[in-house]
């Protein structure tokens, strides 16, 4: 079975999703675009020796509607055969995209495949493809959870309390993101996989004058009172300083076998080694990383000692605390250039961001293996292990 590996990652730098942020102006489309254009310029490749790229996008409406990464693909100048999907596993759907991308590499489906993702949300709002009163579960769904299931910051409440994380921890957490991202912006961390656009060469959301006193002067977020009374054991820390930001962004990632990269003179930088997708409570919702986690290293033959580097998207720093806890993993090796609530969420692009920032960490700094693991509404969860390959 070939190898897929990863040539190189590419993404944007990563927009306030609000009119008034840097990239508000940049259609979807066009967002994408330029991670896809930027990614085969940097390597050199001729676009019409791409199978198939295959995009994330998780609010597929408005202008995010149609196969956004088919539009995207053609406004980047690419060939009119260089064919496109775009597919939808929430917060890990261009995770989702590089594992589709991977496993046709491996199945000999393809030689050369693109994975990547975009999500402009301040120009398309999450929840705008649900219809006013529409029912996107269903009957029978209800049926199954009668008391109903709940928005993902009530989940993270829940995960929370459960595993007894409090308000100064999660703050803590979430100003060692923005003390690391800016760091990482400073040193010129991020240089090797952002390409600017419209005069934006830095991610535009990390606060460099943050501190624990502002972060401990932000009111709820998620406080309701019909969820009080039904669960009466959340204790209502979740804010906006400890829970990843509304943004806009792209990335995109270049996979190929051994063979092809022979042939079209490319220099991987790492090899997909192990997948692996995984399921949980979807009351809980954020809670599947752990099991894919467990689930990859189990598949991969390695422990969690033998992982260098991680990379768990911060939807909410109780859900990255919760798996650290119950994973054992050190979290000074967790994020090391910041995560979400630092940079960003942009939510279909940010699988191939933390794929695009694991790969040029591990190289950065001599690490062999890296850990990405995402968490997605519905109670899913998407983990890859990368290795490194020599320079």
């Amino acid at each position: 079975m070939p190898e897929a590996l990863i040539v190189d990652a590419v993404r944007s730098p990563i927009g306030r999703g609000r009119p008034t942020g840097a990239l508000h102006d940049v259609h979807p489309v066009d967002l994408l675009a330029h991670s896809l254009r930027a990614l085969v310029d940097r390597t050199g490749l001729d676009p019409a020796a791409v199978d198939d790229v295959v995009g994330g996008t998780v609010t597929q409406a408005g202008e995010q509607a149609l196969n956004p990464t088919r539009s995207a693909v053609l406004a980047a100048g690419f060939p009119e055969s260089v064919p496109a999907t775009t597919v939808d596993r929430q917060c890990g759907s261009s995770l989702q995209a590089l594992h589709f991308a991977a496993q046709g590499v491996q199945a000999g489906a393809y030689e050369v495949a693109i994975a990547a993702g975009v999500e402009s949300m301040g120009r398309v709002p999450m929840g705008s493809a649900v219809l006013p009163g529409s029912n996107p579960f269903g009957p029978a769904l209800a049926q199954r959870y009668p008391e109903g299931l709940v928005p993902q910051g009530i989940s993270a409440e829940l995960i929370a309390a459960r595993w007894d994380i409090g308000r100064t921890e999660m703050d803590e957490f979430s100003l060692a993101s923005h003390q690391k991202a800016a760091a990482a912006t400073k040193d010129g961390a991020f240089e090797a996989e952002i390409a600017p656009i419209a005069g934006l060469d830095r991610d535009e959301g990390v606060r460099l004058d943050t501190s624990m006193a502002a972060l401990g002067a932000l009111r709820p977020a998620y406080r309701d009172e019909a969820m009080a009374a039904r669960f009466p054991q959340l204790r209502w820390e979740m804010t906006a300083g400890n829970t990843s930001q509304i943004s806009d962004g792209s990335a995109a990632v270049l996979v190929a076998s051994p063979e092809a990269a022979r042939r079209y003179g490319l220099r991987p930088l790492a090899r997909v080694h192990s997948v692996a997708v995984a399921a949980d409570d979807p009351l809980y919702m954020l809670t599947a990383i752990v099991p894919a986690t467990e689930k990859v290293l189990q598949r991969a033959g390695l422990r969690l000692a033998d992982i260098d580097l991680f990379e768990v998207n911060e939807a909410f720093a109780a859900v990255v605390l919760a798996w650290a806890a119950r994973t054992g993993a050190d979290l000074d090796r967790v994020n090391v250039n910041g995560g979400a609530i630092a940079l960003g969420h942009p939510l279909g692009a940010t699988g191939a961001r933390i794929t695009a920032t694991l790969v040029h960490a591990l190289h950065q700094r001599g690490a062999r293996y890296g850990l990405q693991v995402i968490c997605e509404a519905g109670g899913q969860a998407n983990a890859t292990i990368l290795e490194r390959l020599p320079a």
